[in-house]
C-alpha cells in the first residue's frame, strides 16, 4: 500500500496539499500546477520505501558504531589497540545491518 504523505513529503517539497486519510481519495492539491495522479505516486513509492529503510539502516548503524566501534578507534589511536580490530568492529555492524535490496 503506497503512503502517499511520505511521496508527497519526499518528492513534492515545497508544494501544498492536503491528506484526509490515508487513501488517495483524500488528497486535495493546493499548490500551482497539476495534482499528481495516483498512479504516479504509486510508481514513486518503492524508491520512497526504500530510501526510508536505508535511513533506517544508517541510523541503527550511527546508534551501534557509538556503542561497538568507536571506543576501539580511540583506542586504535592511542596505541591501545589495532586498525584491525577496528575495522573488524565496523564490518560486524555493517554485517548485523545489511542495507534492503534496491528496487
Amino acid at each position: 500500500m503506497t503512503d502517499y504523505a511520505a511521496v508527497l513529503n519526499a518528492n513534492y517539497v515545497g508544494k501544498e496539499w492536503t491528506l484526509n486519510g490515508d487513501d488517495y481519495s483524500g488528497l486535495t492539491w493546493l499548490s500551482a500546477g497539476k495534482q499528481p495522479t495516483q498512479a504516479e505516486l504509486d510508481a514513486q513509492w518503492p524508491q520512497v520505501a526504500y530510501n526510508q529503510q536505508v535511513a533506517q539502516v544508517e541510523a541503527t548503524r550511527r546508534t551501534q558504531y557509538e556503542a561497538q566501534s568507536d571506543g576501539i578507534y580511540f583506542e586504535w589511536q592511542r596505541g591501545t589497540n589495532t586498525k584491525e580490530a577496528w575495522e573488524a568492529a565496523v564490518q560486524a555492524v555493517k554485517d548485523a545491518n545489511p542495507y534492503p535490496p534496491a528496487p
